[in-house]
This record gives structure tokens, C-alpha cells and sequence, in this order.
């Protein structure tokens, strides 16, 4: 046991730049980190120790082996918010328990029945278009963020936020490709003091929210209370979620050149994931996914380590106690966040296409057509299906789409090509 404690220390020990590469991973998920909890009706400190928590319990289930960071996620904000004004937060918290431990539950039954038909689903035909949703979906949102037009309570003239979110984007291209010794271990950090900087002089930063804020502060959290409506009501907003996380899982795995599906395998990810969702809830956290901001960035700079997302979600727990500090990351505006975040959303576009290439003989039969079209169709088109409570859309039914014509369609050439 003791033997073990060392290896499991060792494992963690890093060197000051992978450090520095963990500040960067929580500073480039902070801003959709606390967006979704405010939007919720939730603490935004309370998510913040909640993603390093459901980091940790995702690195525990999966045997630390996938560099991932889990954060809030938006999938949940519309019912997390109707299940709010309609039983409480207490209750909303409670569905969101119970809609995690299902989500173990699925993981689950995928051990038990096996897994050997994951590889079937996923072949690069449908993983390479899912990649390329995942990014071309959120290009339109590091855009708006840059315009200044992505918080409607606190917009920001377009050509100032156009400026800065150029001036952030440079500085962090520049620093990547020409900076030498420590500087060029941090480009995202000197992108967001650059981007920071110039916005001062435009008075678009509250300065209030920093001097209001304590310096130590514990996070307000709230237990669940069990309301069987709210439960029957939110358990089928993890089916959305769920399935986006198979994209997900993908993602991370195409960049790294690694099949996660397969090991540690997509039971356990499943499982991790809901099972960090339930921890999260029980102290009033918002639900998490996988962040694909931070796929893209390990993509850009070939950080493929598990441990410095570990140290990520170490510091994010720490920081959700300084008021101060979590304060200043709060205050950085939506320009400066979006210049950076366009760098690598755009990266998962390139990874998908790179994807595709592995099979390129194939590319133009007429099946291979049909199947990344419409992924790429259902997930960026603005498709929504919806039966109930369920509701697919964006990566989900892009996943969903591309699984079931894959499965359906012919696998053979046309005539003409006999």
C-alpha cells in the first residue's frame, strides 16, 4: 500500500512548466466554467470546485489515462433552469443525482453486454465529421465572444471587441511560435494579460466584482432534496449529454492517436462521467462534460499528460476558496477569452479533416458522401429532434445521425464502379 501511495505521488510530480500548462488549461475553461452556474440560478465557486472534483473522479474511473479536463455543461442549463422555478434548486439538484447515477447505469450495461461493438459504430467516416461539428459548432461562440456580443446584459462594441480579441490571438500565435524559454511555456497566459491590458483603457472591465469580493470565501453549497416530478423531469436530460460524450471521447482520442473506446474503454468514461454529475450535484454543482476547448488546446501544444489536468483540477478546487482571485479570472472580458478560443475550436475542424483522411480512397463513394454530409447537416444545420423531455440536437444527434447511417446504408460500390 505504501509502495503504492509513492508510485501514485510519483506519477503526479511534474516539473514547473507542466504547472504552468495547468494554470493555462483552467484559465482557458473558465469562462464557460462559470457562465453555465450563473445562468443556472447556481454558485459559480461551487461549479468551480465541482469541475476539479469531477476531473479527479473521471481520472480515478478511466485508470488516468485520457488528458481531459470536465467542467459545467451547458447541455443541462435550460432544464437545470425550469426545474429550478418550478420545484427549487434543492429538487433540480436531486434529478441531477439521479439523471448522473443513470448515466453510471448505461456505462454499466455497456460492460455487461460487451464492447466490441463500439469499434463497428465509429469508424473514421463518422468520427471525423463528428470532430469537425464539435468544432465548427463552437466557432460561431469563441466568434461571438470576440464581437462582444455573447453576454446581451454586457455588450461591447464590436470594433473594440474585435481589437482585443486580435491583440489576445497574436500575442498568444506569437509567443507559441517565436517565444524562447519560460515565455513560450505560458502564450496562453501573455494572450490574456495582452488582451487584458488593451481593454482597460475602453473601461469594458468591472473592476466592482474584484473589490467586492473576499479574499477567502467558502463556496455556497447546497444539498439535494428528492422530488420524484423533478427526477422523472431531468433524467432524460442526460440522453443529449450522454450520447455527445461517445463525440467526445472520440475527440480526445483521434488527437492523441489513442482508442479510448477501447482502453480504458467507454464503460468506464460513462461511468466516471456520471458519477463525477452525481458528486456534483449532491453539493450543488452543475452537471460536467468533457471540455473540447481543451482538446483543441492539448492538440495545439502535444500536452498529452493526464497528470497536468490532475494539477488543473487541483487548482480549480483551490481557487473556488479565493475570492479574489476567482473574482479576477470572473472579470476578464468575453473578447479576450474569445480570440484565444477561436485558435483552438478551429483546431478540431483541422483534426476531423485530418480524420477523414485515413480514409480518403473511400471518401468519394457516394455512401461516404451521404454519411458526413449529413452528421455535418443534423449538427450544425440547426436540426432539433425532440419526443418528450428528450431533446437532440448539435453533437448529439450529429453522434446519433452518423452511428445509425453507418449502420443502415449498403456497404457496397454502385454499379458503375463494378
Amino acid at each position: 500500500m505504501h509502495m503504492a501511495a509513492k508510485d501514485w505521488i510519483a506519477a503526479y510530480k511534474l516539473g514547473y512548466q507542466d504547472h504552468l500548462f495547468s494554470i493555462q488549461i483552467l484559465l482557458v475553461a473558465f469562462g464557460a466554467l462559470v457562465t453555465v452556474p450563473i445562468l443556472a440560478g447556481l454558485d459559480p465557486a461551487v461549479a468551480l470546485f465541482t469541475a476539479g472534483v469531477a476531473t479527479l473522479i473521471f481520472h480515478f474511473f478511466t485508470k488516468r489515462q485520457i488528458p481531459v479536463f470536465l467542467a459545467s455543461s451547458f447541455a443541462y442549463t435550460a432544464p437545470i433552469m425550469v426545474a429550478t422555478q418550478t420545484w427549487g434548486i434543492p429538487a433540480a439538484l436531486g434529478g441531477l443525482v439521479a439523471a448522473g447515477v443513470v448515466y453510471m447505469a448505461i456505462g454499466g450495461i455497456i460492460y455487461w453486454k460487451g464492447r466490441n461493438i463500439i469499434q463497428t459504430l465509429f469508424p473514421p467516416i463518422v468520427v471525423g465529421p463528428v470532430m469537425m461539428v464539435i468544432g465548427l459548432m463552437l466557432v460561431p461562440v469563441a466568434v461571438s465572444m470576440a464581437l462582444g456580443k455573447s453576454n446581451p446584459a454586457n455588450l461591447i462594441p464590436q470594433k473594440i471587441g474585435l481589437l482585443i480579441a486580435v491583440i489576445s490571438l497574436a500575442t498568444t500565435i506569437l509567443i507559441f511560435l517565436m517565444a524562447r524559454g519560460t515565455l513560450k511555456l505560458i502564450p496562453i497566459i501573455c494572450g490574456l494579460v495582452a488582451g487584458y491590458l488593451v481593454s482597460i483603457p475602453f473601461g469594458i472591465i468591472d473592476f466592482s466584482i474584484v473589490a467586492g469580493a473576499p479574499w477567502i470565501a467558502v463556496p455556497k453549497f447546497v444539498t439535494p432534496r428528492f422530488n420524484i416530478d423533478a427526477v422523472v423531469f431531468l433524467i432524460p436530460a442526460a440522453v443529449a449529454p450522454l450520447i455527445a460524450h461517445f463525440g467526445d471521447i472520440l475527440a480526445i482520442g483521434e488527437v492523441a492517436d489513442k482508442d479510448y473506446l477501447k482502453e480504458p474503454g467507454i464503460h468506464r468514461t460513462l461511468m466516471g462521467n456520471g458519477a463525477a454529475n452525481t458528486i456534483a450535484a449532491f453539493v450543488g454543482g452543475p452537471p460536467v462534460r468533457i471540455y473540447a476547448e481543451i482538446t483543441g488546446m492539448v492538440t495545439v501544444f502535444k500536452k498529452w499528460q493526464p497528470s497536468v489536468m490532475v494539477w488543473a483540477a487541483l487548482f480549480a478546487m483551490g481557487l473556488s476558496f479565493l475570492g479574489k482571485l476567482s473574482a479576477l479570472f470572473q472579470s476578464i472580458p468575453d473578447p479576450v477569452n474569445g480570440g484565444i478560443l477561436i485558435l483552438f475550436f478551429g483546431v478540431l475542424v483541422v483534426a476531423g479533416i485530418n480524420c477523414l483522411l485515413k480514409v480518403q480512397s473511400e471518401l468519394m463513394e457516394f455512401r461516404s458522401i451521404l454519411v458526413v454530409l449529413l452528421i455535418l447537416a443534423t449538427g450544425i444545420g440547426g436540426i432539433t429532434f425532440s419526443a418528450g423531455a428528450l431533446t437532440l440536437r448539435g453533437v448529439a444527434l450529429a453522434t446519433l445521425t452518423g452511428v445509425i447511417l453507418n449502420l443502415v446504408l449498403p456497404d457496397k460500390k454502385g454499379p458503375q464502379d463494378s
